[in-house]
C-alpha cells in the first residue's frame, strides 16, 4: 500500500509547485512540470520566489537543464555564476583544513551541505550554503581547534549568545571561525565534536562521533571525509529537523535528503536500526516524508511504516508543519509555545520528553561546568530558563 502524503503536490501553489519541482533530482517529472507550469507562472513571479527562498541558484541550475542556458536571463545566470565560485572557494578552505589535520592524523568529516557537494552532488551551482561544517573526534577537538589557529582562522561565534572561548565551546560541541578568502569574502568555519548538537537533541540521541568517524569513507581528491551513507542520510535528518523544518534556511534543507539518497546506495535495515537505536524515529520519519512526498524522493514504503510509529501525531505533525508553512523561511513560524510543544513532539515517548527536558546529572555537570553536584536542582531551573527563552547554545 503506498504511503499516505499528508503533504503533497497539491496543497502548493502553481509558483510553489513550480519551485518544488526545481529543487527534486527527480530530474524526469522536473522536466514535466517546467513544460507544462513555467509558462503560466512565468519567469518573474518564479525569479522573485526563489530569491526569497536563497535558492534562485538551484532554480537557474533546473532552467538550464530543461531549456539550456542560451536564452536565459542574465540574472539568473549570474546568481548560479557567483554561487559556483563561492562554493569553489569553501571547498579549497575544506580541503586546506583537512589536509592540515590529515598531517596530525586527524581525520575530518564534512558535515551537511559541506559533504554533499565535496563528495555527492558535484553541480556546486545548485549548493548554496553560508559555511562550512566539519566533523572531529572529541579528544582532537583541541588540536584541531589550534590547527585553525596556525591557518589563519579567527575564533568567532554568530550566536547572540555569544561563546566566549574554547572552553565553553567545547561544552556546547563545536567552535566557530572566520577566514578572508581570496575575493575579500568572510568564510564561516564551523568546527564540531558533536554532530548535530540541538537545542532539544540530547548527546544520548546523536550518534557517538568517534563511531560516526570509524564508520566514514574517503572523498576521492581531499583528505576530508564522508559518513557512510546512513549516518550521512541520519545526521542530515536531525539537522532538518533541527530546523524544525521550515526555519531557515528552509525549504531548500530537504535537499539534502533528496539528494543522499539518490547520489547513494544506502542500506535501509542498517539506517532503521541506527534511527531506532537512538530513539528518534519521528523526528526522522518528518525528515524523509517531506521530499519522499515533494521530491518523489525514492524512500521504501517499508522503511517509512517502520519509522511511522506513531500514525496519528505525526499527521498532526505534519499538518501543522504546513499550517505553519513550508515556504518563507525567514518569516515567523510558531509562538514560543506553539515552538516548544511541536518540539516536544519530537520525542518517540514521554521518556525522550522529559531526558530533553531534564538530562542526566553528568551531561548537567559537564554541559554547565558545575563544581557541586548539589547545586544540580538550581541548575535543572536554568536549563529550563533558557530552553523558554533561548535559541541557540541549549
Amino acid at each position: 500500500m503506498s504511503h499516505q502524503k499528508y503533504i503533497n503536490t497539491k496543497i502548493l501553489s502553481p509558483v510553489e509547485n513550480l519551485f518544488s519541482a526545481a529543487l527534486s533530482g527527480d530530474h524526469e517529472a522536473q522536466r514535466e512540470t517546467f513544460l507544462r507550469n513555467y509558462a503560466q507562472v512565468g519567469e518573474d513571479q518564479l525569479w522573485d520566489f526563489s530569491e526569497n527562498e536563497g535558492s534562485s541558484c538551484i532554480v537557474a541550475s533546473t532552467l538550464k537543464r530543461v531549456y539550456g542556458s542560451d536564452g536565459l536571463a542574465d540574472r539568473w545566470l549570474e546568481s548560479a555564476s557567483r554561487i559556483e565560485k563561492k562554493l569553489i572557494l569553501y571547498l579549497e578552505q575544506l580541503d586546506r583544513v583537512a589536509g592540515a589535520l590529515a598531517k596530525k592524523e586527524i581525520p575530518l568529516v564534512a558535515l551537511k551541505n559541506s559533504g554533499i557537494a565535496r563528495g555527492i552532488y558535484r553541480d556546486l551551482a545548485a549548493c548554496p550554503m553560508g559555511d562550512v561544517d566539519v566533523l572531529v573526534r572529541p579528544s582532537d577537538f583541541r588540536l584541531a581547534h589550534e590547527t585553525m589557529l596556525e591557518l589563519g582562522y579567527e575564533m568567532d561565534d554568530r550566536s547572540p549568545f555569544q561563546v566566549e572561548d574554547i572552553d565553553e565551546a567545547e561544552q556546547h560541541g563545536g567552535s566557530e571561525y572566520t577566514y578572508e578568502l581570496s575575493d575579500g569574502s568572510i568564510l564561516w568555519f564551523e568546527l564540531q565534536w558533536r554532530p548535530v548538537a540541538g537545542r532539544w537533541i540530547q548527546p544520548d540521541q546523536e550518534p557517538p562521533a568517534d563511531e560516526l568517524m570509524a564508520r566514514s569513507v574517503p572523498i576521492e581528491g581531499s583528505s576530508a571525509r564522508l559518513l557512510s551513507p546512513e549516518d550521512n542520510l541520519l545526521q542530515v535528518s536531525l539537522h532538518t529537523a533541527k530546523h524544525s523544518y521550515v526555519r531557515a534556511p528552509g525549504f531548500r534543507l530537504h535537499t539534502d535528503v533528496d539528494r543522499i539518497v539518490r547520489g547513494c546506495s544506502i542500506d535501509w535495515d542498517v539506517f532503521c536500526a541506527h534511527v531506532e537505536k537512538i530513539k528518534v524515529k519521528t523526528a526522522v520519519y518528518l525528515s524523509l516524508n517531506i521530499p519522499h512526498s515533494l521530491f518523489n524522493t525514492p524512500i521504501p514504503e517499508a522503511v517509512l511504516t517502520r519509522l511511522n510509529v506513531s500514525p496519528i501525531k505525526n499527521r498532526l505533525l505534519l499538518r501543522w508543519i504546513r499550517k505553519v508553512g513550508l515556504f518563507g523561511p525567514d518569516d515567523s513560524k510558531w509562538s514560543k509555545l506553539g515552538y516548544i510543544c511541536f518540539n516536544l513532539m519530537l520525542y518517540d515517548n514521554l521518556g525522550g520528553i522529559l531526558r530533553g527536558i531534564f538530562p542526566d546529572g553528568d551531561w548537567m555537570v559537564d554541559h554547565y561546568n558545575l563544581k557541586q553536584r548539589w547545586t544540580l536542582p538550581f541548575w535543572y531551573g536554568v536549563r529550563i530558563v533558557e530552553l523558554l527563552f533561548k535559541r541557540a547554545k541549549t
